[in-house]
């Protein structure tokens, strides 16, 4: 009766006993990873217990009781088979944790805006398609989870997060961001990857914390000018959209240390990009760019990717004139950029390049150039006529990955040292049989 806690997760018990509630001290208790279907009615009486771990029981039903646990500040129902929410849970007033991730709910109860002292909601990989407007009450609230579910909206009322620090809504269908998302001023990490956004809303600059921004595999295809006024902004990924330029505005991002827009449909990148004086790593590979602006070589890059299968992170540029504007313009071997065209065979030789793939399938409008598609890196020697073709020119193979590179170097040094081994074998034989002849002359 003096136990304060109570750890039995990851056993074979199938039932906890009614005699649980003679534990009036117990303040702590998991019962996790067992095969447990239900929880006993005495478990309400448990009126000291702060934190209770109920993941991975195959529980279907919370108890209605359960909001009688009014001290409880964690509660942990984490890989159940949990279809809704019992109306009681808005009792539990104290609650800072809620993790209800991989479950099967697919709504959530008005009243979950009364848990006015929640600070971190797991709502991830469950089958919600919507959000209660109530949850824009939770003024205490710092994490926001609800990726993997099937939201195509979130409510205007979420601005009402006023202390919100991590929102994650990464795999939904959701096609836009609400205006009033400009409100979380304390919001540091914004993850909307894998979703169905068109366009961004001109209030992501009010933003002023956010540090990381994750908009990956969407359908964006411009970026808001006013993303320039994210000044604490450290990473920002866009890959896999449909952009076709960048805002000039995008160096007033002045803490921007990684710049990711692989795969997208950029023809250049505005000079001012060097305002953003902390890049360090810029990831263009898979866009359609045909030469960088000089002011590129005032940033202190570590790493500049203009294609996915480089063999170094860094490339040696030229000064270049653009034939259009007259200014001066970088370039080097990898620019223009072009997508790799099907071989003869009908494979799609992207063995090293996955990340232009999406390029190429989607290279159907006119905006490329069809000379820079058609052209071959190959060069040709005069020889004989009787000769084959293919042994009168040089291909340019693709470049390998580094990863490649240390494993054929290893390759090449074992089989160094193996014929060096059998040199010495050799060797060592032709002197035992040099010292037969000379015995036997």
């Amino acid at each position: 009766m003096q136990l304060v806690e109570l750890d039995v997760s990851r056993n074979d018990i199938i039932e906890i006993p009614e005699t649980i509630s003679y534990c009036k001290a117990l303040q702590v208790a998991d019962f996790s990873g067992n095969p447990l279907t239900r929880l006993p009615e005495s478990f309400s009486e448990l009126q000291n217990l702060t934190c209770l771990s109920i993941n991975d029981i195959s529980l279907q039903i919370l108890p209605e009781n359960i909001g009688k646990l009014s001290n409880l500040v964690s509660l942990e129902l984490r890989e159940n088979l949990l279809t809704y929410l019992p109306e009681s849970l808005s009792l539990l007033h104290r609650l800072e944790e809620l993790d209800l991730g991989n479950n099967e709910i697919y709504n959530l109860p008005e009243t979950i805006g009364c848990l006015v002292s929640l600070k971190n909601l797991w709502l991830d990989g469950n089958q919600l398609a919507e959000l209660p407007a109530e949850i824009g009450s939770m003024k205490s609230l710092l994490c926001l989870d609800v990726s993997e579910n099937k939201l195509e909206h979130l409510p205007e009322e979420i601005g009402g997060l006023v202390s919100l620090t991590d929102l994650l809504v990464s795999q939904n269908l959701i096609d836009a961001l609400p205006e009033g998302i400009g409100k979380l001023r304390r919001l540091s990490i914004l993850k909307a990857d894998q979703n169905r956004l068109a366009q961004l809303p001109e209030s992501i600059g009010n933003c002023e914390s956010l540090t990381e921004l994750i908009l990956t595999e969407n359908q964006l295809q411009s970026v808001p000018r006013s993303i320039g006024k994210l000044k604490r902004l450290s990473n920002f990924n866009c890959d896999r959209n449909r952009l076709a330029s960048l805002p000039k505005e995008i160096g007033g991002c002045s803490s921007l240390n990684v710049f990711c827009v692989r795969e997208n449909r950029l023809t250049r990148i505005p000079s001012e990009i060097s305002q953003a004086s902390e890049l360090h790593v810029f990831d263009v590979s898979g866009n359609r760019l045909l030469h960088l602006p000089i002011s590129l070589t005032a940033l202190r890059l570590k790493a500049l990717w203009l294609s996915e299968n480089q063999s170094q992170p860094l490339l040696t540029f030229q000064n270049d004139i653009d034939p259009e504007s007259g200014e001066k313009v970088l370039t080097c071997v990898l620019l223009p950029q072009q997508p790799l065209e099907p071989d003869s065979k009908g494979s799609d030789n992207l063995a090293r390049c996955g990340a232009l793939e999406s390029l190429v399938n989607d290279m159907v409008d006119d905006t490329w150039d069809d000379k820079a598609t058609k052209r071959i890196s190959a060069i040709h020697f005069l020889d004989d006529d009787d000769e084959d073709d293919e042994k009168g020119r040089l291909m340019r193979q693709a470049t390998p990955h580094p990863g490649e590179l240390k494993s054929m170097k290893k390759a090449v040094e074992n089989l160094r040292n193996d014929l060096n081994a059998a040199k010495a074998l050799d060797s060592n034989k032709n002197e035992v049989n040099n010292t037969t002849v000379t015995t036997s002359v």
